[in-house]
């Protein structure tokens, strides 16, 4: 029996629902921003419009756009659209939406779109139960994650799916959903009669971090809070709606994508650049004795001798972490990263130490030479332990020439920078007198 009330109930509920909610595009052709997957040519759209989906994973931050395509794929390819939460769904609930796509296919030939949103988060036995039905092609999976798919989801799930990664919104594309909930009447704010003055839509632009959600909900949260129409939104009512902004930080991808750009900018002698990374995992809330041993053993792999003070101050920033905390570790923190920064570098300590070891793993071990045995035990004596041994500080310059390995090998070649090109001249000396006796 048909419900006269359900139309009533729907619009109840759209006129409740936030502004991001009520702009989300319903056509691809109204779809802001990821060129890259979905732009004329591009191996997504030809999916959708070939109607030859499969099962598809669109991984990326919050905010641009995931759920807002995963409609758009459905309303295209004329599939009934039904959404999981991975936080919220048991594999009981996931059984019976996949019995109910499956009766539906085959009652009515309806075929079903299914969207689990944060799939990262379901466990493998959730998953794998996904897969029949993937593989049959009774549903069109959409899975939405934040995490990188190649870590977070099964290999069989990844395996029978495309992935297409998703990027943080342009200032051109926030900028245009802007302009366009502005002039929206039916699902936006056109009936306000606001006008969003151009400091005040690049102010929400570059607060939202590449996130429509975000910016969506400041200028709403702007508009609905300010008395009067026509109303002008200034860029200080942005300011006033936006507040303090939340970093987007989390103890995955971005965890690990930010220390490696911290890293390589220090690495890289770029000082600025690493103070900025340093600042973007405080601000995130990254734990400060993490950042502090990483910049431990940049010292000795990145600078090595070279700078040989580098690693006193990692050390020394590394105790001062765990003695005053935070915030005013933070000073110390950024300390160590320009030092690092700027001090000379070398590889050359970590290059040894990995032919050194492969040596070890791939090649036989050499004996030790008798004459560095160990003499201080019973019966050293009479093995032969020790003798021969020379003392090099009974030779000239503490250095005496004997075979301290029983094969020529080479292994540390300091750089021409820093300190290390006083050490290398000294190391070509010792190697002369140890290879020519003298």
């Amino acid at each position: 029996m048909p419900d006269l009330f359900a139309a009533s109930r729907a619009a109840n509920v759209a006129r409740a629902a936030p502004l991001a909610a009520r702009m989300r595009p319903r056509r691809l052709a109204d779809y802001v921003g990821q060129a890259h997957v979905v732009g004329p040519g591009r191996l997504l759209r030809r999916l959708i419009e070939a109607d030859r989906l499969g099962s598809v994973i669109l991984y990326g931050p919050p905010g641009v756009g995931k759920t807002t395509l995963a409609e758009i794929i459905a309303t295209e390819t004329r599939r009934r659209f039904v959404e999981l939460s991975a936080t919220a769904s048991g594999v009981r609930e996931l059984r019976e939406v996949l019995d109910a796509a499956r009766r539906r296919l085959e009652d009515d030939g309806q075929r079903t779109c299914l969207f689990v949103d944060e799939i990262h988060r379901f466990n493998k036995a959730q998953q794998d139960v996904l897969l029949p039905d993937v593989e049959n092609g009774v549903i069109a999976l959409i899975g939405a994650t934040t995490q990188n798919p190649f870590f977070a989801l099964t290999s069989a799930l990844v395996s029978r799916s495309r992935i297409f990664e998703l990027e943080s919104l342009g200032p051109e594309a926030i900028a245009e959903i802007l302009r366009r909930a502005v002039a929206d009447r039916e699902r936006g704010l056109g009936g306000e009669r606001v006008t969003l003055v151009p400091d005040a839509c690049d102010f929400l632009v570059e607060t939202s971090d590449g996130d429509a959600r975000r910016a969506l909900g400041a200028l709403e949260i702007g508009v609905l809070s300010s008395p009067g129409r026509p109303l002008e939104f200034t860029l200080e009512l942005a300011r006033e709606s936006v507040q303090r902004k939340a970093v987007t930080y989390d103890s995955g991808d971005t965890h690990y994508d930010c220390a490696s750009a911290l890293i390589k900018s220090i690495r890289g002698s770029d000082a600025d650049a690493g103070l900025y990374w340093l600042a973007r995992m405080l601000e995130g809330g990254e734990d400060v004795r993490f950042l502090a041993r990483r910049l431990v053993i940049l010292a000795s792999e990145d600078v090595g001798n070279a700078d040989p003070r580098a690693l006193m101050i990692a050390v020394a920033a590394m105790q001062a972490t765990e003695f005053v905390g935070l915030p005013e570790c933070q000073l110390t923190l950024a300390q160590a990263v320009t030092y690092l920064a700027l001090a000379p570098k070398s590889n050359a300590c970590t290059t040894a130490i990995a032919a050194a070891r492969a040596d070890v793993r791939e090649r036989g071990v050499l004996p030790v030479p008798r004459h560095l045995q160990d003499k201080h035990h019973a019966g050293a004596k009479r093995l032969g332990h020790g003798q021969g041994y020379e003392y090099p500080h009974d030779a000239p310059d503490a250095i005496a020439a004997q075979d301290y390995l029983g094969v020529e090998k080479r292994y540390y070649e300091p750089t021409d920078r820093g300190l290390e090109r006083d050490l290398a001249e000294r190391l070509a000396e010792i190697r002369r007198r140890l290879r020519d006796g003298g």
